[in-house]
């Protein structure tokens, strides 16, 4: 709790809106109601009892500032040029939000001028001579069809001195940045330089992040649909591990720092005997560990399947984890691989014959279109993501709270991981599925 009261929720401006916005003249009578007040909010917490006890102390409830349309808006959209670029990975929905940006800014507010900035932050650098993208409703048509970026994307850090140089060359005066944890931080670099200079660029963050680990974030886009691309592979796994003599099936799922597809899956195809997370640690060897567990489950059912995440069992590598790509990430070592490797290993060992089938599925998980859920959540961002933008809002990303559309500081969630409850009713619900005893001697 006390982290959550450093927390600071303030959304900083541009300056003050003045001019009505276009969506009042589709306001039927009475639609005041539809814009939103900068002084209504979304509580973090809504445990009653928390509610009540934090309202009889006189306790600040930690909340934040709902998104939705503001009745003024800051800028004038028949002068206002806008820009949209996508960094890192590949995530299910970034042509989603992609295409609801140009269509928002297009249809609700009648802006004109809105590029695509090619291949990530390296768009803005002009030595590596990437064209701008015209966005028009025309070009973003049917987008949201096909997996990918239709931008293109690339990863690492480029002078955030020569973004804002860029910017200010091409007259921009929203840029709206979809990415996960480091391109939300070269985000608040680049806010912060331009707010230095005195410029009134805003700067709006789409948080992207397949393995749903945003911080103060309730869902992120791209992870729905990986939990449905992987309940299919989990289920090519179990197949194969029925159809064989002690048959094992491995699938490696995505979650660097936290395991919530591994866990939303497992919980989706309960066929998976054994799941593991980074947020909970397991041995192999030993009376208690996993290997001694697959034998004793083969013994019994003659088959296993088992789900990792991809940041699971780290510390089977030792310190040789230290080494970064080109985003800032440690890179991690393939416990796929590992466990593999080490199972056929001690079954050897063991004398027992196993038939185990590895899949590693992805690069097709992260490259497929976004599903119907994702395709809801990406247009939702989308819109609450321009309506912040032309009302003057910078420095700040939107974000499901709560099942509510809000606004959040990027220095709030900067450089934080959401992370499995271990003691919590998704984790406690996986180990009720599995049936996994725990595996630590």
């Amino acid at each position: 709790m006390s982290r959550k009261k450093e927390i600071k929720t303030s959304i900083m401006t541009l300056g003050p809106a003045k001019i009505t916005s276009p969506l009042a003249d589709r306001a039927e009578k009475g639609g005041d109601r539809c814009f939103v007040l900068d002084n209504e909010r979304i509580l973090l917490d809504i445990v009653e009892d928390r509610v009540m006890e934090a309202a009889k102390s006189g306790k600040k409830m930690l909340s934040f500032e709902r998104a939705g349309p503001r009745s003024k808006i800051f800028f004038d959209p028949t002068k206002l040029r806008c820009a949209v670029v996508s960094c890192g990975g590949l995530c299910p929905g970034i042509n989603d939000i992609i295409r609801g940006i140009v269509l928002a800014l297009h249809h609700n507010y009648g802006v004109r001028h809105i590029y695509g900035i090619r291949y990530g932050f390296q768009g803005f650098i002009p030595s590596f001579g990437h064209e701008l993208m015209d966005l028009t409703p025309e070009s973003v048509l049917n987008i949201h069809e096909i997996g990918g970026t239709v931008l293109g994307s690339s990863r690492g850090p480029q002078d955030i001195e020569s973004i804002a140089d860029s910017l200010e060359r091409m007259n921009i005066g929203l840029l709206f940045t979809i990415g996960g944890d480091g391109t939300m931080v070269a985000s608040t670099k680049i806010a912060a330089v331009i707010n230095k200079r005195g410029l009134k660029i805003g700067v709006i963050g789409i948080p992207k992040t397949i393995d749903n680990d945003i911080y103060l974030v309730d869902r992120s886009f791209g992870f729905d649909t990986a939990v449905d691309v992987a309940v299919d592979v989990i289920r090519s796994a179990h197949n194969e591990a029925v159809s064989a003599p002690s048959g094992i099936g491995l699938v490696k799922l995505m979650g660097r720092h936290s395991g919530f597809i591994a866990a939303a899956a497992t919980l989706a195809m309960p066929e998976v005997n054994f799941c593991l997370i980074p947020e909970s640690g397991f041995d192999l060897e030993g009376p208690r560990g996993l290997l001694e567990a697959l034998k004793e489950r083969l013994i019994h059912r003659k088959h296993v399947v088992i789900v990792a995440a991809e940041g699971a069992g780290q510390k089977f590598f030792g310190d040789r984890t230290k080494e970064r790509d080109a985003s800032g990430n440690i890179k991690l070592h393939d416990i796929g691989v590992y466990l593999k490797k080490a199972i056929c290993a001690y079954f050897q060992k063991q004398k027992i014959e196993v038939n185990l089938k590895y899949i590693d599925p992805s690069y097709t998980i992260r490259s497929v279109p976004a599903n119907a859920n994702d395709h809801v959540l990406c247009s939702f961002l989308a819109r609450g993501a321009v309506h912040a933008g032309m009302a003057g809002k910078t420095r700040m990303l939107v974000g499901l709270c709560n099942n509510q559309l809000v606004h959040i500081p990027m220095e709030a969630t900067v450089g934080k991981q959401k992370q499995v409850d271990l003691f919590g009713g998704k984790w406690m619900s996986v180990l009720e599925t599995t049936g996994q005893p725990p595996l630590k001697n």
